[in-house]
């Protein structure tokens, strides 16, 4: 793939993973979206991300939810008006509730699902028309949690397994169309999530960016090869 002047939206782009790739993916010259549930994040991300961008490449901000399909829809449609097409879509907003089974709420478990799964599920429903027209690549953010279970993680185990299986049905549905389709299974990340506040002691985690750059890499990999289920993880993690 071309990459230069490419459009790519980033669901939960406004920190984390999302944040990294989209600063990898604006370094390449691709266009941004990034969405947010919060338009006042998505519009802040956004203007960090343009400031520090050394391309002519540009950034954009767009309040969205992934749990509701209107809203999904509504981002596609205002990406392609604004930037004229869409190539690339990375499904990577996502949360965690950990608890016992006892103890995990009924509201929690349909956060988890409607957000990790379901938000996946919406956002290549709402962008598979454009991704037909552009022959592009969908990925999603799933976890070394969608093959590893592990107590407490009833929830979050459900919503990423769940991720893995349907992204690669979803590649095997869609690569008759030109269209690419990845998941990328991160293990331990140096982000915010689930009250993690990185610091000199994440230096062993994978960095954002370093899933930002291992997205540049699908893209650029020659087309006719497919690396569809990825799994990275921290080289050499603390001895406990």
């Amino acid at each position: 793939m071309n990459l230069k002047n490419k459009v790519a939206l980033i669901t939960g782009g406004s920190k984390g993973i999302g944040f990294g790739v989209a600063q990898s993916l604006l370094q390449q010259g691709i266009h941004v979206a990034i969405t947010s549930r919060s338009s006042a994040s998505a519009s802040e991300a956004a203007g960090l991300l343009n400031a520090s961008n050394t391309t002519d490449a540009k950034a954009i901000g767009i309040e969205a939810d992934v749990r509701n399909f209107e809203s999904q829809t509504n981002a596609v449609k205002q990406i392609i008006d604004t930037l004229g097409s869409l190539d690339i879509v990375v499904a990577n907003a996502g949360l965690g509730h950990f608890a016992s089974i006892e103890d995990i709420t009924l509201q929690q478990w349909q956060d988890t699902i409607d957000t990790n799964l379901t938000g996946a599920f919406y956002s290549i429903k709402a962008s598979v028309d454009a991704l037909k027209a552009s022959k592009g690549y969908y990925i999603t953010i799933s976890s070394l949690a969608g093959t590893n279970f592990f107590a407490n993680g009833s929830a979050y185990n459900a919503s990423k397994f769940g991720v893995t299986g349907f992204t690669q049905a979803v590649m095997l549905d869609l690569r008759k169309y030109g269209i690419k389709v990845s998941t990328i299974m991160p293990g331990s990340v140096s982000t915010h999530f689930n009250g993690n506040e990185p610091d000199a002691s994440d230096a062993w985690k994978i960095q954002s960016e370093d899933i930002g750059e291992l997205v540049v890499d699908l893209l650029k990999m020659n087309p006719r090869t497919l690396p569809s289920k990825i799994e990275v993880r921290p080289t050499t993690p603390p001895s406990k």
